[in-house]
């Protein structure tokens, strides 16, 4: 193995530390940046993306202004979004060299996610077209945190059912973000008229994550794509 291919991977894992470690702290911007780069389209976006995951320490806040800073132009990212008649389907426009995944979402009416974590990484959510509305929920027994879960006279904590800590819609152009320290969330269409597409980017990329059901039993499911690119892929390319 070369030299130059050893000190990528060196980079790669300190860039992996650094943005999981900055899951502890980082909250959302609630707008773009006043004196931040514009983007005027969807490539755009994509290499500012790629400009900033060049550093080890990337700046999680100018990630967030950028996707806030996009605008949905359906013209630029329609041959990503590619529907599924039974479920809410995830289709890759950008494997972002293994240090972030930018995916396009499509829901069908009615659709919905299971609630899910993020495996300690950053989830950005910019809708493009339609409505989404999230829910989100404390994680259940996760070290280090307080939470408000319901206590027994006797003092021990009743986390046999997940505890909803807020709904929030997600109307074109908003930008969502959570991580593990801020909960768990499940995402729905609400509409039984409407479809949704929403744009959003995973860093680190992570191949799996774990769902709950209401009694807090977790399980691992693995992380798939529809289509990649635009093209949609065979059951052992996913």
């Amino acid at each position: 193995m070369s030299l130059s291919k050893i000190d990528s991977e060196i980079e790669q894992v300190d860039q992996e530390k650094y943005l999981r470690q900055a899951t502890s702290y980082y909250q959302a911007l609630e707008k773009p940046l006043k004196y931040g780069p514009s983007v005027e389209c969807l490539p755009d976006l994509i290499a500012a993306l790629h400009r900033e995951f060049e550093s080890n320490y990337v700046n999680i806040e100018m990630v967030n202004h950028l996707m806030l800073s996009y605008k949905s132009n359906e013209r630029e990212w329609r041959k990503y979004a590619k529907f599924d008649r039974y479920t809410y389907t995830r289709n890759l426009v950008d494997a972002g060299n293994g240090k972030f995944n930018l995916l396009i979402l499509c829901w069908g009416e009615g659709h919905g996610s299971s609630v899910h974590d993020h495996a300690d990484s950053h989830c950005f959510m910019k809708m493009l077209k339609g409505d989404l509305r999230e829910k989100r929920y404390e994680y259940p027994n996760r070290s280090g945190r307080e939470t408000a879960r319901t206590h027994h006279p006797d003092g021990e904590i009743d986390s046999r059912e997940l505890v909803e800590i807020g709904e929030t819609p997600i109307a074109v152009n908003d930008v969502a973000y959570i991580n593990d320290n801020l909960g768990l969330h499940r995402v729905e269409n609400p509409s039984h008229s409407d479809t949704s597409v929403s744009l959003h980017l995973y860093c680190p990329p992570f191949d799996s994550c774990s769902v709950f059901q209401d009694n807090c039993k977790k399980s691992t499911a693995k992380v798939t794509f529809w289509s990649k690119y635009g093209v949609r892929t065979k059951l052992n390319e996913q």
